[in-house]
């Protein structure tokens, strides 16, 4: 087989595997569920009052983060079970440290989309009130 062919073969089945993590997580995590309907509220808002470019580049990578921040927590709160399926202090630490990770980025994004939002929304009530 030709190298690039074999080249190619390889990576599909690193992205198939990947997918795979994506579509588990989804099906799995209700708080992933959330974050992607998230991802959707703001992406029609975002479109409805007219993001620039740099406005998006910020958004697209704050949900990059958040989503990501999302799939590392359940991985890690999977790992932990697995490793100590019993009630223990230290895991608990363990998971209570991913899941603020995870809110701490919710958090800045939440701040960052109100920088972004708000004043696009104020200078829409103003014109409508003219």
């Amino acid at each position: 087989m030709n190298s690039e062919v074999s080249f190619l073969l390889k990576n599909l089945v690193v992205f198939k595997a990947a997918f795979n993590g994506i579509a588990i997580a989804l099906r799995s995590e209700r708080n992933l569920r959330f974050h992607f309907f998230a991802v959707a509220v703001v992406s029609i808002s975002g479109f409805l009052i007219g993001m620039t470019n740099l406005e998006w580049l910020i958004i697209l990578i704050l949900f990059a983060i958040v989503i990501s921040m999302e799939m590392i927590n359940s991985a890690i709160e999977r790992l932990c079970d697995l490793i100590q399926p019993e009630k223990d202090t230290q895991i608990g630490k363990i998971k209570d440290i991913s899941a603020g990770a995870v809110l701490w980025t919710c958090l800045i994004a939440v701040a960052a989309a109100l920088i972004l939002f708000v004043p696009k929304l104020l200078n829409l009530l103003s014109l409508s009130n003219h």
